[in-house]
């Protein structure tokens, strides 16, 4: 069921619109002036809004314009009983879905906000799908050392210049990988990764320049390398590090002369192919081992790229965490929830060791064990996966006598069902099955008190 928002200074109008919202099976919240809306909003998730123009202290259009920071995928129609074309016009540019005149007209109220919805709901739906079929993600972060790689990025991209990309697992070397070739004049071609580290040693030859039918027992029909895969476009080798001494020479090869020869072949392939590397690992110490050629590193790294550690860059949690939150709640078709600013800097108090990539993994936990707006409790309590289970085990340990533990849950159980409910003591009396003298008794007896519940 559809929840809309109504912000209107006029209680007359609020009354005749819910009625007729509540008549058409959508709930209804109200708000008598664009503060209390914008509050509504922060912490509530709605399907549209219904918003006056002309309202003492803060107009209808200044409400859209901060909205539209909230959550910029709300439809705002906007209704005024003074209404003009400029007027509608205006609201329009500032981003209104559409503009309704008093008194309204019913059948046409309806229907634009059955389309308003219809558009938030397709609106959402290809944000999603858009994320699942491309890996371009966008690049997040205010800290000096990203707006630096950013600033590289835009220099590097439309050369052809090679770039080799260091840093940690998990800090985002594959999407600078990303934004190099979407930016250069090679992206109407293909992106083809390696993961150089997940081929075995005996196949990453066949992997990057292919092989022809019987050059060994399983190559029962000729295969294309990814060399050739990405002729014209860019070719990332992920965890380059982590390449044989072989498949490293006949990279030269193939950087040096622009050919390729596939294995069990003996005819030279012309391709051309920018080449994007990355590595977790030191490679100048690779070099001093034995492990890595100097030569090939020479090649590789016209450009270095180095990506900080989510914990060399703490102030970029907050931003990252925002996006992710979302990013989590509408690929889930969860209710839109948010970080208490509190929780926000308690997620930077931790240490991320997987980098961007845990700290995914944190939100999306938060997303789906904490409240709906997030608090410092559930960040200390659901940010590490163990935290839980030591949670537990911490709860067995401080209780010695049965009955002791047994009220410290049965106040836990009490305290969550009245929230559920809104603190209505008599629908929770009557869902968890008791007297509701009895249960008030409970609540006296652990000093609940409704202001604790209160979202």
């Amino acid at each position: 069921m559809s929840k809309i928002l109504i912000i209107d200074d006029e209680k007359a109008i609020r009354n005749t619109l819910r009625e007729i919202l509540e008549y058409e099976s959508y709930q209804v919240d109200e708000a008598a002036n664009g503060e209390e809306g914008l509050e509504k909003l922060e912490v509530g998730e709605y399907a549209a809004v219904l918003c006056d123009i002309k309202m003492p202290k803060m107009d209808g259009i200044e409400v859209l314009t901060r909205a539209q920071e909230i959550d910029d995928d709300i439809p705002f129609i906007m209704i005024s009983g003074n209404g003009t074309i400029e007027t509608a016009v205006e609201a329009t540019k500032k981003g209104a879905y559409d503009f309704i005149s008093k008194p309204p007209d019913l059948n046409r109220l309806l229907i634009t906000l059955r389309n308003a919805i219809d558009k938030k709901s397709l609106t959402v739906e290809t944000k999603v799908l858009r994320r699942k079929v491309t890996k371009t993600r966008e690049m997040i972060g205010d800290s000096p050392a990203i707006q630096n790689i950013m600033s590289t990025i835009e220099k590097v991209a439309p050369t052809d210049a090679r770039v080799l990309v260091t840093g940690e697992n998990g800090t985002g070397k594959e999407l600078v990988a990303l934004w190099l070739h979407e930016k250069s004049n090679r992206n109407n071609n293909q992106l083809v990764e390696v993961n150089c580290a997940a081929i075995p040693t005996d196949l990453i030859e066949s992997e990057l320049f292919g092989h022809e039918k019987g050059a060994f027992t399983s190559a029962i029909k000729q295969r294309i390398g990814k060399f050739e895969q990405a002729n014209g476009g860019t070719l990332f080798l992920d965890e380059i590090g982590d390449m044989s001494l072989a498949a490293q020479a006949k990279v030269l090869r193939a950087l040096q002369e622009g050919k390729i020869t596939r294995v069990g072949g003996d005819k030279d392939i012309e391709v051309d192919v920018r080449v994007v590397a990355a590595t977790n690992k030191n490679l100048l110490q690779e070099i001093e081992k034995g492990n890595f050629r100097m030569d090939l590193y020479h090649r590789l790294s016209v450009i270095l790229i180095h990506v900080p550690s989510l914990n060399d860059r703490k102030d970029d949690i907050p931003i990252l965490a925002e996006k992710f939150i979302k990013e989590v709640c509408e690929d889930n078709n969860f209710p839109r929830k948010m970080f208490l600013p509190q929780a926000l800097d308690e997620l930077k108090k931790l240490d991320y060791y997987g980098n961007i990539r845990e700290l995914r993994n944190v939100v999306e936990r938060l997303v789906i064990l904490g409240q709906q707006r997030i608090t410092v409790e559930d960040v200390k309590k659901f940010a590490s996966p163990l935290s839980a289970r030591e949670e537990e085990k911490n709860i067995y340990e401080r209780f010695s006598a049965l009955q002791d533990f047994k009220e410290y849950v049965e106040r836990i159980f009490i305290e969550e069902k009245l929230k559920k409910n809104g603190w209505n003591v008599a629908k929770t009396a009557l869902e968890i099955d008791i007297q509701r003298s009895h249960l008030y008794n409970k609540i006296e007896k652990y000093t609940l008190k409704r202001g604790e519940y209160i979202d």
